[in-house]
């Protein structure tokens, strides 16, 4: 009953690590490893054991059972497969009671089972000899000698092989020949593996370092040949059996696994009565968190060895460069251009704590991708675009710099949002003196200018060139030659020369001067204005589009017809304001301040499209006529119902009664 209760338990033990004998396995040469799997059988078969060699360096019998090759180099999937292998419990193949062919031996099985513990360790510490007192002295020796390539690089590749062999060798392996050599006094292992498993923890380093040795030993084995000579001729032993250094080294991040699977069968071995049932329990439990902690370490190991790889495509700048980073998603996508029509090429990179805007390197040596503009995650915000010209837009505003980023489809940006949304809160939750960024409730319309206590502490969202056809601030007309556009690098606005010949030291570009418009001067610098720059007084048709738009009742685009608005048939941006609703106000572009015209709709007569263009109607009233074409049937139906609203004087009762806006 015992017996079967710790075998249930074993089984709801989440499975802590796997066997890496199978990948070291198939990793060497097709004779060798029949030969490699023969061993491995004699091994859990106590009655066709070998002794193991004694001196690993002078003694050749590894040697003599293996086919002669070329060694093989590990190829970095080993990194991925230790995971998998480590996160499974599908190599385990406990042995069951009666599955062993002995030679008639009486002898108990927990006694095989610790028999073949010995024997293995006494191989695996001569792998250890082979790979300290052989490997590491001999590169050790032709460093000092040679000068060729630096002890610091030799001790890289090696971490801390000479304290793993010691104490092995010195400790555990003798008390387990001294233990089974008094086994009829003493059967018990429990209590020499629970010494054992605390000393475990420090094959973390080992792991940890191990794709940084295989990288540097690839490394100087190209470019220095005292370094290779050494190295081939060692393996080229009899004792290293034509296997490569980088496969010895492989052995210590396979132990800790074995150790797992022989002590989880001697357990299952062990009476019920057995004096050491509960102890090697114990062990067993010991040796699973550090199995545990081994497992963290290769996962460590690979989060490192990506954003290497990273950094690599990145150019290794000094400023971008952080073991403590962590990658939370990349991938490309299309940059709004503020003053070009098509959007543009990019490539961002998110980190935990940084987001880079990158652009791809038309000749890539050395590094794949340019950083343009790098935005701390603490500080930004991230929303969704509302804009029928670039659908999957989304805003990024940081304190360096605000971007209008398009996905390739939706899904993909809700994910870019998430994920940077992701990394804003993980930096609120660690500091909790920050202010968190406040977003809109979803379905609002984003407002498009800071706040008046953000200005200058953040970069603005640029308001793009053809989205406005006259100045922001004076509201004159703009034109190629004497009246240019040009931004407020405060509030974004697009601003003539004379409403921005100011400058301002803006915090969010490291108190830099920066051009500003004449109301950012006035609020950064508290410098009153002259009197010719302060505002007139409005015109009936000065009121912005900007507003109307976020507070419309409809508002979009329409095609003007007819001699009055000019042989070209122009688009407008037109809308009919929510605190207006009895008025069409008629822009040129959807952020011009002041409208073209206004047509008071109160009494006029809405006609519907034509069979010439279903998409046409018109507003006609004592001889006025205009003509309208919408670009769908359903946005004219829609502009017709709010029109003959307008024209019947009804008016809004609420703040969205009525919306028609899409």
């Amino acid at each position: 009953m015992e017996a079967c209760r710790m075998e249930g338990e074993s089984k709801e033990k989440l499975a802590s690590v796997s066997s890496l004998v199978t990948v070291f396995e198939n990793s060497r040469t097709p004779g060798a490893a029949s030969r490699v799997c023969k061993l491995e059988i004699e091994h859990h078969c106590p009655g066709g054991r070998a002794p193991p060699p004694a001196e690993p360096w002078k003694e050749p019998n590894l040697g003599e059972t293996l086919q002669r090759s070329e060694p093989r180099m590990v190829s970095r999937r080993y990194l991925s497969s230790l995971k998998n292998k480590l996160s499974s419990g599908a190599w385990r193949k406990s042995c069951q009671p009666g599955t062993h062919a002995g030679l008639g031996t009486q002898e108990p099985e927990e006694k095989k089972i610790v028999q073949e513990l010995l024997e293995t360790e006494k191989a695996y510490v001569a792998r250890l000899h082979l790979l300290d007192q052989v490997f590491f002295q001999e590169l050790l020796r032709e460093a000092r000698a040679s000068k060729a390539f630096p002890e610091d690089v030799v001790r890289l590749i090696f971490s801390n092989i000479s304290s793993i062999y010691q104490f092995h060798a010195q400790f555990f392996l003798p008390e387990l020949q001294r233990r089974l050599d008094d086994w009829t006094a003493t059967p018990r292992i429990g209590d020499v593996i629970q010494k054992l498993a605390p000393f475990l923890k420090m094959y973390s380093e080992y792991v940890k370092n191990f794709q940084r040795a295989a990288e540097l030993l690839a490394s100087w084995t190209d470019k220095s040949a005292p370094f290779q000579e050494v190295i081939t001729r060692i393996q080229s032993s009899e004792a290293s059996g034509s296997l490569t250094l980088q496969h010895h080294m492989l052995e210590p991040v396979q132990r800790i696994p074995r150790y797992e699977l022989l002590l989880k069968e001697y357990v299952q071995k062990l009476p019920a009565q057995a004096p050491d049932q509960a102890d090697a329990q114990k062990a067993l439990d010991m040796i699973f968190l550090a199995a545990q902690h081994s497992n963290a370490a290769i996962t460590e190991m690979e989060r490192l060895q990506d954003l290497w790889d990273v950094y690599q495509r990145l150019g290794l700048e000094d400023d971008i460069v952080d073991p403590s980073n962590t990658l939370l998603r990349e991938g490309p996508v299309l940059k709004i251009s503020f003053r070009r029509s098509d959007p543009m090429e990019r490539y961002l990179f998110l980190f935990n704590n940084m987001l880079l805007y990158c652009i791809s390197k038309v000749i890539q040596v050395g590094a794949q991708f340019q950083v343009r503009t790098r935005i701390d995650v603490a500080g930004m915000k991230v929303r969704e675009l509302t804009d029928a010209e670039f659908p999957h837009s989304f805003l990024v505003s940081g304190k360096q710099r605000t971007l209008e980023l398009q996905a390739r489809s939706r899904e993909e940006m809700i994910s870019w949002i998430q994920a940077c949304q992701a990394a804003i809160d993980q930096i609120e939750k660690r500091n909790e003196t920050f202010k968190a960024a406040v977003q809109g409730p979803e379905g609002d319309t984003q407002e498009q200018e800071l706040q008046s206590e953000e200005l200058g502490l953040r970069a603005p969202q640029w308001v793009r060139d053809k989205m406005v056809t006259m100045c922001m601030r004076c509201r004159e007309p703009f034109n190629a030659l004497t009246r240019r556009r040009h931004h407020c690098r405060a509030c974004g606005y697009v601003v003539c020369a004379k409403c921005s010949e100011y400058r301002a030291e803006l915090k969010y570009d490291g108190n830099r001067p920066n051009r500003v418009c004449f109301h950012c001067y006035t609020f950064l610098t508290g410098n009153v204005l002259p009197e010719d720059k302060e505002d007139k007084k409005r015109g009936i048709l000065e009121k912005g589009s900007t507003t109307g738009s976020e507070q419309s009742i409809m508002c979009g685009f329409l095609q003007l017809i007819g001699d009055k608005w000019g042989k070209s048939g122009p688009r407008g941006w037109c809308v009919i304001p929510r605190d207006d609703p009895l008025v069409l106000y008629i822009y040129a572009a959807p952020q011009d301040m002041r409208a073209h015209t206004s047509i008071p709709l109160l009494g006029y007569q809405v006609t519907a499209g034509t069979q010439a263009d279903p998409r046409v109607f018109q507003l006609q009233q004592s001889g006025q006529l205009y003509t309208f074409k919408a670009e769908t049937e359903e946005l004219r139906d829609r502009w017709v119902k709010a029109m003959e609203r307008a024209a019947s004087g009804w008016s809004p009762r609420g703040p969205s009664d009525g919306d028609l806006s899409d």
